[in-house]
């Protein structure tokens, strides 16, 4: 797969982690361990990428940044929605049709669902999702995967746990959406209140993945290669109530290495609140500090598959 045909296949941007079958994802890892060789290039020059972050980020928003001034390329946008023209009452069809006359790709994260696919109907550039509500964040699974296959090794195989907020938490929905591409076996780890969405869990079906749904980490730990945790999002509670029966029902601490393979690593895609204690850090088998790392070569690869004139 050259430059030209991730680039018609992704014309319209990075939406949905459906966009990717199997060889995309190789094809992608690829170029983002080639990115790691690579600090700095000028493969976009005379590029520019409009970030637009209608909700908070530090590692999405910093890191597109990063990877596109590495590129040789510039950056503009703003980091809140109260600063454009969206609090003026601005519809973000509009907002995304200006935009695209002053760039060459639009990086985008809102709070509404499905907020991304429809400022792509609208745009003639590129649109990267970096977060649409409780939706999806395909781009934070495709460095997860990165990591994974960087620092364990290949995923074939693997046992891996996915623990949190499975219902609001977009970053899951995009990484159990390609782990489907591959062999794995995914214990799904949450309360009751917070399972996997029907909706992801057909797919998953429908893909012939094997999944289980439990609620207690600690008597599957033994059997995991990977542990993929996330926070209890307090933003996406309608009631605090609720928020506050499930917000630390799960804090991974250093006791609970001792029940893991010598193989096993912990992630997590921060930010991190109480769920994961510090005494952790330390160990070689947490990764989440190293996630940050690959996503600037993850979104480099992407940025310039899809921004440049190259073949």
């Amino acid at each position: 797969m050259r430059i030209l045909k991730f680039k018609e296949k992704f014309s319209e941007g990075i939406i949905s982690a459906k966009q990717f079958d199997r060889e995309d994802i190789d094809y992608i890892l690829k170029k983002a361990k080639e990115m790691i060789q690579i600090k700095n290039s000028n493969i976009l020059q005379g590029k520019i990428l409009a970030t637009l972050f209608f909700e908070p980020s530090t590692r999405t928003r910093l890191s597109f940044e990063s990877a596109m001034y590495r590129l040789g390329g510039n950056v503009i946008g703003f980091h809140s929605g109260d600063v454009s023209s969206i609090k003026k009452g601005e519809s973000i069809a509009d907002t995304i049709r200006t935009v695209e006359n002053y760039s060459d790709c639009i990086v985008m994260r809102h709070n509404l669902e499905g907020a991304a696919r429809m400022a792509a109907k609208f745009a003639n550039v590129p649109i990267i999702n970096a977060g649409s509500g409780s939706g999806e964040h395909p781009t934070q699974a495709l460095l997860d995967l990165l990591t994974i296959t960087e620092e364990v090794g290949s995923l074939d195989g693997f046992n891996i746990g996915i623990m949190g907020d499975l219902k609001y938490g977009r970053t899951v929905h995009s990484l159990s959406i390609l782990l489907s591409n591959f062999d794995v076996n995914i214990y799904f780890i949450s309360p009751k209140e917070l399972r996997m969405r029907n909706r992801d869990k057909d797919f998953l079906r429908q893909r012939q993945v094997k999944y289980k749904e439990i609620t207690k980490y600690r008597l599957i730990l033994s059997v995991l290669d990977v542990l993929y945790m996330t926070r209890i999002q307090k933003e996406r509670f309608i009631d605090l109530e609720e928020y506050e029966k499930v917000k630390d029902i799960y804090v991974f601490r250093k006791e609970d290495l001792d029940d893991t393979k010598n193989e096993f690593r912990l992630l997590h895609p921060l930010p991190r609140v109480s769920e994961i204690s510090p005494k952790v850090d330390s160990s070689e088998k947490s990764l989440y500090f190293k996630q940050t790392f690959y996503g600037i070569p993850m979104r480099k690869a992407l940025l310039a598959e899809l921004m440049s004139d190259k073949s």
